[in-house]
């Protein structure tokens, strides 16, 4: 599972999602790539689930690059515990994703096969994606 070595504060605020993506939204690795539509929050779970999904379709043919890593903790507190106490110790880690956002790339497939294989691992993903090609010069 992805996740930071280690962090200067263990726990972060929730924070806000404002706009579109400033960085990260042009292919610069692959040939094609899967963007997110909307803001959200997307787990270190749902990023190995995808890629698995992507690298288990393409069977050893082309190359898989995660454009985002889980650098947000996310805190929970314990089942059945009153309110207050201070915040609860970190659960998991999230990317903080916006619009725009090129979440990851493909190449060494063909148009239809890396459709496909877009269409798997988005399904694994919180939050709406499109398909995206490099735009050749």
């Amino acid at each position: 599972m992805l996740m930071p070595k280690r962090v200067k504060h263990r726990k972060q605020m929730r924070g806000r999602m404002k706009g579109r993506a400033s960085r990260g939204a042009e292919i610069s690795f692959g040939d094609y790539g899967i963007q997110a539509l909307e803001p959200g929050w997307v787990t270190a779970r749902q990023i190995e689930a995808a890629r698995r999904a992507l690298v288990r379709y393409m069977k050893r043919r082309g190359k898989v690059w995660i454009r985002i890593f889980p650098d947000k903790p996310v805190t929970k507190k314990p089942a059945e515990t009153r309110m207050g106490k201070g915040k609860g110790s970190v659960d998991h880690w999230v990317a903080v994703v916006k619009p725009g956002r090129i979440m990851f790339e493909l190449s060494g497939l063909d148009d239809e096969s890396a459709r496909e294989a877009v269409r798997l691992a988005s399904h694994k993903l919180s939050i709406k994606t499109k398909f995206i090609q490099r735009d050749e010069m």
